[in-house]
């Protein structure tokens, strides 16, 4: 595989990581594209490691959705264009306004302290990346206030942060997309913090078809 011949051998005791660590990196770049075989056996040499700290490193990349696995057909990169993130955001659309419900009837203080903290860092942010990241944490906290880590993991997998922060970009260009997104946060933390779930699921499944419907004429076309 050509791509593994520009890999760094790695030295340390933590392979799995480090091999996790570099494999990811080549993917969310695009130096490895989307459909390549990633053959344990050249990146077990390629990084100088067994094959098993390797088959471990893809197994955690296929739980995030960078990497595909199916019997016989071994490893290979997902799909990352806007087609695969509008299947994820389907997934999002359906389960996280039943997670902001839930949220409402279990949400802490300290949750509640934490999801107003992401709001507070995204109507500050000065960048794509940084409204990005505190718009996705608003998400992750929110799903947290459930104390139900299955669920915040379910929501952390279907939105890949490198992934995210490209497409999100491209909506810099519209003046009114970040405190249009700082408000509708807005409205469903103070939903939550109510202890609104009805309110708080309307406002969360408002939220997620605006994002799904500016999202899909481009999948489309």
């Amino acid at each position: 595989m050509e791509a593994a011949s520009r890999l760094t051998t790695i030295q340390s005791a933590s392979v799995v990581t480090l091999a996790y660590d570099q494999i990811r990196a080549m993917i969310v770049t695009g130096e490895i594209e989307p459909g390549t075989r990633l053959g344990q056996v050249e990146l077990a040499e390629s990084l100088g490691i067994s094959r098993t700290p390797v088959r471990e490193a893809l197994r955690r990349l296929v739980g995030e959705g960078l990497v595909t696995s199916r019997a016989n057909h071994g490893f290979r990169v997902a799909d990352l264009g806007l087609e695969s993130v509008m299947r994820h955001l389907e997934v999002r659309f359906l389960i996280e306004p039943g997670i902001a419900r839930l949220a409402a009837g279990r949400r802490t203080d300290e949750d509640l302290g934490r999801i107003q903290g992401t709001i507070e860092d995204e109507a500050t942010a000065t960048s794509a990346i940084e409204a990005h990241d505190a718009s996705r944490a608003f998400h992750l906290e929110v799903a947290s206030a459930t104390h139900n880590d299955d669920l915040r993991h379910t929501v952390e997998r279907q939105w890949i942060v490198e992934v995210g922060r490209r497409l999100l970009a491209r909506r810099a260009v519209e003046s009114d997309w970040q405190p249009s997104d700082v408000a509708e946060h807005r409205g469903i933390a103070a939903a939550i913090a109510a202890g609104d779930g009805d309110e708080a699921e309307q406002l969360m499944r408002a939220h997620l078809a605006s994002a799904l419907g500016h999202w899909r004429p481009r999948s489309a076309g």
